[in-house]
């Protein structure tokens, strides 16, 4: 791995540069492959979450993966779909019908169809781009709560990733309440691979989860079932599935990884490298929530950064080429803020202010402040402080991630951008070394 000074430096230099133009129609996807993997989330539930976006914001042409967020674990250990509030969106995945002025390739589907929604979008997007996998990303924060479960024995673990596999890379979904979708096939080819987001293995995510002392240890042989699986489908001379997991970058939750054995059956590991700080510090002080770099004058003691992560990721064994840098699409807000000395940051706050994405806060009025030392930014109006990504701070990460020969970059989540896809670019620049 590169020195971090070294990466520092070039993570900073060209912070400025403007953005190459979007590839055509005609040769998207036939050009030189993408340089490092470029993971967007696509979530199911969000207001600009559309693949027709995803091509016409020029975001599809830059990316390598896209991870649709999210399916959920059932009660019995098993991949499913439903459409029951809170536990699934089968008329999202597949059962909505898109009409032709939001499709991806401008056709509508037809009444009786068997494959729509989203699922069918991303298999469109494909076509339109032949460079992108897409990925079934499987829990998420909320729908974690039987992983525990589904991994803690030998019989437990092939029965659920077996259903995962029927269910998403076979393609068989299910016919529901009598509607027309879903079949044996129907979705074959729309997925690439799965992400495993536990969150997490041995504790720490949403009220309610089922966790066990050796969460750690059957997340290993969870992903080795994954991979077993997964080769066995493809044969040798098969295409290869993707296996990826969401991590944290919590080094408690980190340390119960068996990170040299989980290596061996990853393609990589997404760090959810964000939300170091954010709104459950309400009264503040106010920090960044995905700084690359620590900064000595931080009032928290543990000075936490995405660099820092890292680290605590390659010392515990996970090779840099199987490491890919988070970054978000979104910001976390305090109110009441003073201006202090730097605008507005580690100063105490009246409330939290909520969350807004990465275009919201781009159009706030305030004064936007870049720390360029230590890979910050942040929008300040006097009252209102929101710490989120700029597009020079995300061209900095994605420098400092092909500077440290890490795999790649990931966001959370597509729809936070703009609709000219500038967060993606931003990326794009520091991946292409512009």
């Amino acid at each position: 791995m590169l020195s971090r000074t070294a990466a520092f430096l070039a993570a900073v230099t060209v912070a400025s540069a403007v953005a190459a133009p979007a590839a055509s129609a005609h040769d998207r996807g036939h050009g030189p492959r993408l340089k490092g993997e470029r993971v967007g989330y696509f979530t199911q539930w969000g207001a600009n979450s559309s693949a027709k976006r995803v091509q016409e914001s020029g975001q599809a042409g830059k990316l390598t993966v896209i991870n649709y967020a999210f399916g959920n674990v059932s009660a019995d250990g098993t991949c499913f779909e439903s459409n029951e509030a809170g536990q699934g969106d089968a008329l999202n995945d597949y059962q909505r019908p898109f009409s032709a002025a939001d499709s991806v390739d401008g056709r509508a589907d037809a009444p009786g169809q068997r494959l729509k929604g989203h699922f069918n979008q991303l298999r469109k997007l494909k076509a339109e781009n032949p460079q992108l996998r897409t990925v079934i990303s499987l829990g998420g924060w909320s729908w974690s709560k039987y992983f525990s479960d589904a991994a803690a024995t030998d019989e437990a673990r092939k029965k659920f990733v077996s259903s995962c596999l029927d269910l998403y890379i076979k393609g068989n979904l299910p016919r529901l309440a009598g509607a027309p979708e879903g079949g044996t096939g129907v979705a074959a080819g729309v997925f690439d691979g799965i992400d495993v987001d536990w969150e997490y293995p041995g504790g720490g995510g949403d009220a309610g989860n089922v966790v066990r002392p050796e969460d750690g240890r059957n997340f290993t042989l969870l992903m080795q079932e994954f991979r077993k699986q997964l080769d066995a489908l493809s044969g040798k001379k098969g295409k290869h599935y993707l296996l990826t997991a969401a991590v944290a970058a919590n080094e408690t939750v980190a340390d119960r990884l068996e990170l040299p054995e989980v290596a061996k059956s990853v393609d990589w590991l997404n760090l959810m490298t964000y939300d170091l700080h954010g709104p459950w510090e309400g009264k503040g002080p106010t920090n960044h929530q995905a700084n690359l770099y620590s900064d000595p004058t931080d009032p928290e003691p543990r000075q936490r950064s995405a660099d820092k992560a890292v680290d605590h990721y390659a010392e515990r064994g996970l090779p840099s080429r199987q490491t890919v840098l988070g970054a978000p699409f979104y910001g976390h807000g305090w109110t009441g803020v003073p201006a202090g000395s730097r605008n507005g940051l580690y100063q105490s706050a009246t409330a939290a202010a909520g969350d807004l994405t990465y275009q919201e806060i781009n159009a706030l009025p305030g004064k936007l402040s870049v720390d360029r030392e230590h890979g910050a930014s942040w929008k300040y109006d006097g009252t209102t402080f929101y710490s989120y990504d700029s597009a020079e701070v995300l061209t900095a990460k994605a420098r400092y991630a092909r500077w440290n020969d890490l795999g790649g970059v990931m966001v959370w989540s597509l729809d936070g951008d703009d609709a000219r896809g500038s967060g993606i670019a931003a990326l794009d620049r520091g991946l292409r070394g512009n």
